[in-house]
């Protein structure tokens, strides 16, 4: 399944965080599909950044603004009568979060929070999705898929700021949102890897800031298993989620979304299907774990995200770094950022 042009042409969204990684792709994915965005973010917090290289701003109502500052956000809300919103707007960072606890609490948290009371009592909306990440559950460190309905918890601030995030969509959901016909739902994404990340303590542009310069790369956890995916397969399955909140009220929810179980990989395996695709490129394995804590194991059943909706990931892990790899080094060559999102997104829906 792909998103339908038909239904996303002329539709208002909001989109929160399109200043960042994740924000700025789908940014260009509504473009593509001839929705008419408002963005409301900060300014990107790395240099470079896909927002400013792919020339987001030129795609959408760029908007300025802290999701922090609710009165800032409510009149964004307001002004942008959306039909449908999504919100990716955070501070993503786990290591980040360790230095910057109030910081990440304050955004995750009661950013999500301000952005669902801004909704509320806009009769205009009919959708919410907000993305938060799949490190909400109560890690337990077991080689099981961690379900929707599987405990929340947190050991790190990041991942308790994202559960508590959830527990503030259900809240809204259940208490004002559902009850006025606002169908909410949440998103699970695992690990997202593809060209454009630029951000510190990312496997993939640390891989390639390292090799592109004749270092070598440090892995800090190699034994560490995620369920890596390329950055449009989350992309595709919210912007299928909306459209079935859409006509479909009741899937209002919590959704998984990753790769198939037997694609999740560890840390050093992703390395090495990347050196694969650099062709070159140096890593070494630290002896022990480093930095602070992190899960060991975080795996994702997604079942519910292919019998409810219907959606199914498409590119394996293999090919989801080979493809990120490609993005960096064309770019670095002089290919346009814009251009190579663009051609990943034809990519992926030729293989859909």
């Amino acid at each position: 399944m792909l998103p339908d042009p038909a239904f996303w042409r002329g539709k208002r969204v909001l989109l929160s965080g399109h200043t960042g990684f994740k924000g700025a792709w789908l940014a260009i994915c509504l473009h593509q599909l001839g929705a008419q965005v408002v963005g409301f973010a900060l300014p990107p917090a790395t240099q470079p950044n896909l927002f400013d290289r792919a020339g987001v701003a030129n795609l959408l109502d760029h908007r300025q603004g802290d999701i922090r500052d609710a009165a800032a956000l409510a009149r964004c809300v307001q002004q942008a009568t959306p039909d449908i919103v999504l919100h990716l707007a955070a501070q993503a960072l786990v290591r980040t979060a360790y230095a910057e606890p109030l910081d990440t609490f304050s955004t995750n948290v009661m950013g999500t929070a301000n952005l669902l009371e801004a909704v509320r009592g806009q009769s205009n909306v009919r959708v919410v999705v907000v993305v938060t990440t799949d490190k909400v559950y109560q890690n337990r460190a077991w080689p099981y898929p961690y379900r929707e309905d599987d405990a929340l918890g947190g050991h790190d601030p990041y991942s308790a700021s994202k559960a508590a995030a959830e527990l503030v969509v259900a809240a809204y959901r259940a208490s004002f949102l559902a009850p006025s016909g606002v169908a909410v739902a949440s998103a699970r994404a695992g690990n997202v890897i593809g060209g454009g990340d630029w951000a510190q303590d990312r496997l993939l542009p640390d891989a390639f800031r390292a090799w592109s310069t004749g270092r070598s790369l440090r892995i800090r956890r190699p034994d560490a298993v995620r369920p890596w995916q390329h950055v449009i397969e989350p992309l595709v399955a919210y912007l299928l989620l909306a459209e079935q909140l859409w006509h479909d009220p009741a899937k209002a929810g919590a959704y998984n979304f990753g790769p198939q179980t037997s694609e999740v990989t560890t840390a050093g395996e992703l390395v090495q299907m990347a050196q694969a695709a650099f062709g070159s490129g140096e890593y070494c394995l630290a002896l022990q774990a480093e930095g602070p804590h992190e899960a060991a194991i975080l795996t994702l059943e997604v079942a519910k995200a292919r019998d409810v909706l219907g959606v199914r990931p498409h590119w394996t892990v293999t090919q989801a770094a080979h493809r990120s790899m490609a993005w960096y080094r064309n770019f670095s060559e002089g290919a346009a950022a814009l251009s190579l999102c663009l051609a990943d997104i034809a990519a992926y829906e030729a293989t859909a």
